[in-house]
């Protein structure tokens, strides 16, 4: 079975939500893993966009937050007072699911600048939106990231929206609520916070992906659980409902719209 490595991130990502969980979703790969899940095995799962669409079920992926596709086919519309101050400070949402430019061994974020100083960066990002927000506030966050040396640093060019911080505790004794990162997906496989140092340890990787693949992607010496798995292949069920859901975005869209 023929699948891409963006394909099986997507999907191995889709897996981890369930029926009734909430979750925030970010634009991008989180948003079709989001609704593949959606589609495939948690019809009742409950997605959030920061725009204040709660229980969006868009038939194509939405451009943006503000893509009213979004709000037609939710189950409500909110103010984003209210989707930040009652759903998300409120404890409510289960799962802030968060794309991002580069990640550190502690899952800080960062899609702000890449490069020189914040003034005069050498690359200007989209920026934090709700990310700081989700990100300090959901029960737990999953990051979804395609894994290289660019991406995969050991010091971010700036801090977005926390992680771990400086791992241990530092996260607690911020103020920042909820467990952090638990889970950042990759095209290569999965890493996990160690319980104590909080570090991010590789603790899967994808069918046909070595060990020392995933190192040579990562800027930072990258820990390797003893207990590594593999991830499951896609079904044809599951690439045929992304296949189909990405297909359905770019008629809509364009194929700029579907990440690749």
């Amino acid at each position: 079975m023929s699948y891409t490595p963006n394909e099986i991130m997507t999907i191995e990502a889709a897996r981890r939500l369930s029926n009734g969980m909430v979750c925030f979703v970010g634009i991008g790969l989180p948003s079709a893993a989001a609704n593949l899940a959606r589609l495939m095995h948690a019809p009742d799962v409950v997605l959030i966009y920061e725009s204040g669409t709660i229980g969006a079920k868009p038939d194509v992926l939405p451009l943006s937050i503000g893509d009213g596709e979004l709000a037609e086919h939710a189950d409500t519309v909110v103010s984003v007072p209210e989707i930040f101050r009652y759903w998300l400070q409120g404890g409510r949402v289960d799962v802030g699911f968060l794309g991002a430019a580069q990640v550190d061994r502690f899952g800080n974020i960062n899609t702000t600048v890449i490069g020189g100083d914040y003034a005069k960066p050498k690359v200007r990002l989209p920026g934090a939106g709700g990310a700081p927000e989700i990100a300090s506030n959901a029960r737990e966050t999953w990051i979804i990231i395609r894994q290289s040396k660019r991406t995969f640093v050991p010091r971010l060019d700036f801090l977005t929206s926390v992680g771990h911080l400086e791992g241990g505790d530092s996260r607690a004794k911020s103020g920042a609520r909820g467990k952090g990162p638990t889970a950042v997906i990759t095209d290569l496989g999965v890493l996990a916070p160690d319980p104590v140092t909080r570090e991010l340890t590789l603790v899967a990787i994808h069918p046909g992906i070595t060990v020392e693949q995933a190192k040579a992607a990562t800027g930072w010496d990258l820990k390797v659980s003893p207990e590594l798995a593999t991830t499951r292949e896609p079904t044809l069920a599951e690439l045929g409902t992304l296949r189909e859901l990405q297909e359905r975005t770019a008629k809509a869209h364009g194929t700029s719209a579907i990440s690749e």
